[in-house]
């Protein structure tokens, strides 16, 4: 009697598709939810940030936390983060006896505050200076502490498990060789791709991009026995991001809107106007800079997610597409995006199944 083989058909769920630490308005507002983003294999799922609403996006997409094996951080802004403690602790609810261990891996301590913005009059004070950089594990700790409240009356009164008892934090750490310094190499060109998590499903690899003043920022590659897909993270073009996507079936880049940025920003005559508009001048990609880079690492396919803003129309990201010889998508929160061949991935279990 044959063993039936599980579809480990590799795909991608656009959980969300905004950009930016806000709740967009205006025209289009609405439609995009805040970056997140999963990578489901069989039924394993691996989520690349938690953006807003990331936990109802999952229900929606019949993707329940109890599924996930890594939540993998590319940085540590708060669109990337903000709903890793309603993750976190509403998740609980989910589990059942059984439930596996889920990885929590991100950026480390910064280790030094970033430069104060050359369009200061008067130097701003950091809030929580005998601590302003914590990374994920520090994160992950302090958002807990923050509940420890609720969650000591649910583990106490109702028996309930502790998020430690699932959630294992666990920083990210760069090869000393990369030569990365947070303020005078945070982005070490020519960097080879390192390995960060693997299991029998995925190997995933990351890199530094350049997301300045936030270091260190991430991008990964979650490589499958069927296909690839490469996601970002916030950044400027950058070097490492094409080494590291060389020859991925599918590309996930950042894009921002530049016309936008010079309308909302270009005229601002106050330090904070500015200075937004130079951070995003000097940390983001143009759709049509995320076509040229996807071209260059030879990928098979390019989306645009994380966009700036979360209202711009869609035919504004639709153009760039023209330029690119490979699947171009734009898609929209909850999409479906397969990549790799189900053949292969099938044959690949089989052997799997029977090597055990």
């Amino acid at each position: 009697m044959s063993r039936q083989v599980p579809d480990l058909t590799p795909r991608v769920v656009t959980l969300g598709t905004a950009g930016g630490p806000r709740w967009w308005t205006g025209e289009n507002a609405g439609k995009r939810s805040g970056i997140a983003t999963a990578v489901v294999v069989g039924e394993a799922t691996y989520l690349v940030d938690a953006g807003h609403g990331v936990g109802r996006q999952m229900m929606l997409a019949n993707l329940p936390v109890s599924s996930l094996r890594g939540i993998f951080v590319t940085h540590l802004h708060s669109d990337h983060t903000i709903d890793l403690g309603s993750l976190a602790i509403f998740g609980l609810f989910t589990f059942g006896a059984g439930q596996h261990k889920i990885h929590l891996v991100g950026p480390g301590d910064r280790g030094a505050l970033p430069p104060v913005s050359a369009r200061a009059t008067v130097p701003p004070s950091p809030v929580f200076p005998d601590n302003p950089t914590p990374g994920i594990t520090g994160m992950f700790n302090h958002l807990m502490a923050a509940y420890a409240t609720d969650l000591n009356d649910r583990i106490l009164d109702s028996l309930r498990p502790s998020p430690f008892d699932y959630f294992v934090p666990q920083d990210i750490a760069i090869p000393a060789e990369a030569g990365y310094s947070p303020n005078g190499n945070p982005t070490p060109q020519g960097m080879e791709p390192f390995e960060i998590y693997s299991d029998e499903l995925v190997t995933v690899t990351a890199t530094l991009v350049e997301h300045p003043p936030i270091a260190p920022a991430f991008a990964f590659r979650f490589d499958t026995a069927a296909g690839s897909v490469t996601i970002s993270g916030d950044t400027a073009p950058c070097e490492n991001l094409v080494r590291l996507a060389r020859g991925t079936d599918l590309l996930l880049h950042e894009a921002i809107d530049f016309d936008w940025v010079n309308k909302t920003y270009g005229g601002s005559s106050d330090g904070t106007g500015r200075a937004s508009g130079d951070h995003h001048r000097k940390s983001h990609t143009s759709a049509a800079e995320a076509v040229e880079l996807a071209t260059r690492a030879g990928a098979g396919a390019l989306a645009l997610h994380h966009l700036v803003p979360g209202t711009t129309p869609l035919s504004v990201w639709q153009q760039a597409g023209a330029d690119f010889a490979g699947d171009y998508y734009v898609p929209d929160d909850l999409d479906s995006i397969p990549f790799g061949h189900s053949a292969s991935a099938t044959r690949t279990m089989e052997e799997m199944v029977s090597a055990r």
